[in-house]
Parts: C-alpha cells; structure tokens; sequence
C-alpha cells in the first residue's frame, strides 16, 4: 500500500477534486462516513454518549458528519468546537451550520473546565481537532485538552492522524491524543505509519474515500508499505548450489556472536552454502557452534581481527560465490577497518555492509559511490549518522527525506533499521516494514538480519527485492518467537531459530498477511 506524505496527500485531494470531479463534499462525506462504520463495528453506536472535540479545518469538517452520523443512529452526542466558528470555510462550515440545525449539544470549547465532566459521563471521544494540518506545536488550551484525553482513559477515535501528531514524521508536537482507533482517509500518511505516531494510532483503518485506484496507487508516490512477496517453493529436483553461496567476512577475537548468527541465519533462511571467512585464532570455536557452516581461517592482527594481509585471498574468494556479506563483529581495529575499505572498493559481487564494516566505510563513504555492483548497507540510527554526518535527532525527525537523499547519492540500498525499519533505494523508493516487535531489540538481531537478506537473495529473490524480504522475515521471525515465549527476552537465537517457521507461514498464509498489510492497517 502506498503511503503519503501530507503534501502529496493534498495534490490527490485536488487532483480528486479537479481531474475526477468529485466535489470536497462528497470526500468530507466519505471521510465522516467511513469514521461512522468503524465507530459501528469496533464499539456500538445506540444508546452510547459521545463526545467530538472538532478544530476549525477540514478535521473538524469530517467530525461534524461524524456527530450528524451517529445521531441519525441512536448514539448521544455532544460536540465541542475549539476555535471560532465564524473561522469555518467551505464544507466545514456547510456540515457546522447543518449540525446546528439538529437535536445536538454543540458547544464552543474555551477552557479545560466545560469538558472535564462531560469527559466522566461519555462512553467515547471522537477527535477532529487538528488532522494533518498541524504546523507549530500544541499549547494552551488545546494541550489541555488533549492531556484530559488521554487521562479520562476513555475509548478515543481519531480522524485521520491523532490530534498533535506530524502527519510527515510521526513527531508528537508538544502533547498528542492517544488513540484506540485512527481512520485515515485516502492513504496512509507518513506520520501514521512512523514511530511515535505509529504508536498513538491505535488500530489504523484506511479508507480511500471515492478516490480512484489509478489516484492512490500512482507511481508519483514512492513509499510504500513493505507487503511480502510469494516465497517460491523449493524444487523437487535440486542441491544446495541452487541456494546460493554467500561469503561472509566477519568475526573477530571480541566478537564471537556477530559471525555465527550471521552465517548460520543465511542458512535457518534457506540459504544454500555459507562461507565464513574469520579470524584463525576463533575458528575451531564457531565450528563447533555452527558445523554447517563452511569456515575459511584468514590472518589476523594481534588484536585477534582480520589483518590487512587477508586482503587477496578475501578477494580471491569472493570471485566464487554469488553474494559478500561484511561487517558482523569485525571490530573497530585500525588495520581491519583499513582492510574493509580496500575490500569494499574492488569486491566485484553484489556486498552487504553491516555493523564494523559501516563504521569503516563512514570515513570514505565515496568508495560506495563508485560500486558498480549493488551495495546494501544496514545501519542503525548511529551509523546513519556517521554515514550523513547529520545529528541523529534531525534523523528521526527527517527519517524519509534523509534516507532518499542518501540511497541517490551513493547509489545503494539503505535498510534504517528500528522499529519500522525503512528500506530504501537509489531510485528513491522507499518501503516502510511493519514486521517485528520491541522484543528484538536485542545483540545480534542485526546480524540474523544480514543472513535473512542473503537468503532472500539465495532462494531467487532479485537482489533489490532480497533486501525488503529478508527485513519482513526477519520481523516475521520475532513476531513468531513472540508469540510463543513472549517479548520479554527474546535473543538472536531466538530470531534465528523462528527462521524456518517465517518462510512457511509467509507461504501459508500470504493472502490473508497482504489482505491485511500485516495486520496493522484494515481497509474500511
């Protein structure tokens, strides 16, 4: 599914209303309309007392034709308009002037006070206050009552974005209401989908309000939600070359953990050969640990890393395989960040970058510029501020923009990992994950991530393709281990061993994950 930013947003809206001739009553109608049916369906109508607090935009707008809505129902309803009502415009003020027509309190809200009883006595609160319009941060009155909100632990139903939320990065701006259910209207927005705001959405529901297909599915939008593809079946007739075969440069005398997950997740994916190519003197203890994988002892520093005199047989080797994985535990060792650099800059196979290996690149990150085979690099949000030498607070901020900016100029794929990753490539797509849990964040996930990506790759997926799959597995395989022994405490190994299951219930069950986005987002 695609996913906007509120800009874009607005062009469709227009474009709806020019190109398609679909008038902005009809779409304020829809919009009111689907925040009624979820309304309906998730809490009942009939009887029950509401509570809509509604701005002066187009929010307020659609919560007019909530409130009309639930009245012509049976539902109680009391609204509270935060602003002046001779402010309202277009179909804001048709829906107002309607509502004053009919048997509802309607109320201009001025202080906290007037709704602090109200807020007892209700059964729900609808939130129409802000929308996506929010442009400064929430104060007075407004942060007032969107604390009381919040505290009245009452079931909330938000229009759109809950009320103080960015709408294009999922900021809270100063206070924001904390929704049961978010109805967002034509496509999700960025700041839906983005942490905090994913948060303080609730349960999303999307309705696309009359646009046409060809209006929310164009090729003008390029963030998108990170829906899974079909995972082949293996073949009948077939050997472990069919897998692929992935060097993994990786390890050091400090980092035991790194290499193995690394190697052995390539495999618990579906990988065919793992070659792990780490320092001599730790060796024997991986192989003992991971006997499937097939080891290449290299030189090493006194330090216990890869040594620069490796450098041609790393090279040498990875003419043999299909895929180079480098970076898992290799440590911050001079000589071996040297070595990663040189490795980088005349490695001739598609080359995943991870962890050290970032570290080591973010000096003279022009070498990636000058790969002509595909290069993908997953760094956290430290790394993507060695990487863009920007604050990592302007990064969260700034998620998308930065992580476009960066793919198209050095021309790689970049996997931002954290709580909805975000995969992004040179062409500036960019694909929002909604796999995985707060379990996971734990040492050496990022490293069974890396050795899902190779799979991915290995079982057939193309290499752009093996980058936002092995991510959704990767989060599908935490989900799984959540599922069965709880967030609290999940490790690598846990995420390794959830591997296998993830391919087989990606395969079983991929019509009902897409039908659903992964259970995250519901078409209204």
């Amino acid at each position: 599914m695609k996913v906007s930013s509120v800009e874009e947003m607005r062009n469709l809206d227009r474009e709806a209303i020019e190109k398609f001739k679909i008038p902005d009553a009809i779409l304020m109608e829809n919009a009111g309309q689907a925040v009624y049916f979820v309304i309906r369906n998730e809490f009942g109508i009939k009887g029950k007392r509401f509570i809509i607090v509604c701005g002066i935009g187009n929010n307020g707008g659609d919560g007019f034709v909530v409130a009309r809505k639930l009245l012509s129902n049976g539902g109680i309803v009391t609204v509270f308009l935060m602003g002046d009502s001779e402010k309202l415009a277009g179909c804001a003020k048709v829906n107002f002037d309607i509502l004053s027509t009919l048997p509802i309190q309607l109320e201009r809200l001025t202080s906290v006070e007037q709704i602090t009883s109200p807020l007892l006595y209700c059964d729900a609160v609808v939130d129409a206050i802000f929308g996506t319009g929010l442009t400064r941060d929430v104060g007075g009155v407004y942060k007032e009552v969107i604390e009381l909100v919040n505290e009245s632990k009452k079931t909330v139903f938000s229009v759109d974005i809950p009320s103080g939320v960015n709408g294009d990065n999922g900021q809270i701006m100063g206070s924001a209401v904390r929704a049961d259910y978010t109805v967002t209207f034509g496509l999700p927005k960025l700041g839906n989908l983005l942490f905090p705001g994913f948060d303080l959405c609730g349960r999303l529901h999307v309705t696309h309000i009359s646009f046409p297909p060809s209006l929310y599915n164009t090729d003008k939008i390029k963030v998108e939600t990170n829906d899974p593809l079909p995972i082949p079946e293996r073949e009948e007739d077939t050997h472990k070359g069919s897998y692929g075969k992935v060097l993994f440069i990786a390890g050091s005398s400090q980092y035991l953990g790194a290499p193995y997950f690394s190697a052995l997740s390539f495999l618990k994916a579906g990988g065919g050969l793992a070659y792990l190519a780490a320092p001599e003197s730790i060796t024997n203890f991986l192989a003992n640990k991971g006997s499937e994988i097939v080891f290449a002892p290299q030189m090493e520093t006194d330090k216990g890393s890869l040594s620069i005199k490796a450098k041609d047989q790393l090279v040498e080797f990875s003419d043999r395989v299909d895929m180079v994985v480098m970076g898992p535990g290799l440590s911050l060792h001079d000589e071996t960040q040297e070595l990663v650099r040189k490795l980088a800059a005349v490695i001739k196979k598609p080359l995943i970058i991870d962890g050290d290996g970032i570290t080591a690149i973010s000096k003279d990150i022009g070498i990636i510029k000058k790969r002509k085979e595909v290069t993908i690099l997953t760094p956290h949000f430290g790394e993507m501020s060695r990487i863009t030498r920007t604050d990592i607070r302007e990064i969260q901020k700034n998620k998308a923009p930065i992580l476009c900016k960066t793919c198209r100029e050095l021309n790689a794929t970049l996997i931002l990992k954290g709580a909805h990753t975000l995969i992004g490539y040179p062409d500036e797509h960019i694909y929002i994950n909604l796999s995985g849990n707060p379990g996971m964040a734990t040492a050496g996930s990022g490293d069974v991530l890396v050795g899902a990506i190779a799979a991915m790759f290995g079982i057939g997926f193309l290499i752009q393709e093996s980058a936002r799959m092995g991510v959704f597995i990767h989060g599908l395989a935490g989900d799984l281990a959540m599922r069965d022994i709880g967030e609290n405490g999940i490790i690598a190994g846990d995420i390794m061993n959830y591997l296998p299951e993830a391919i087989s219930y990606c395969q079983e069950h991929f019509e009902d994950i897409i039908k659903n986005i992964y259970e995250n987002i519901y078409i209204v």
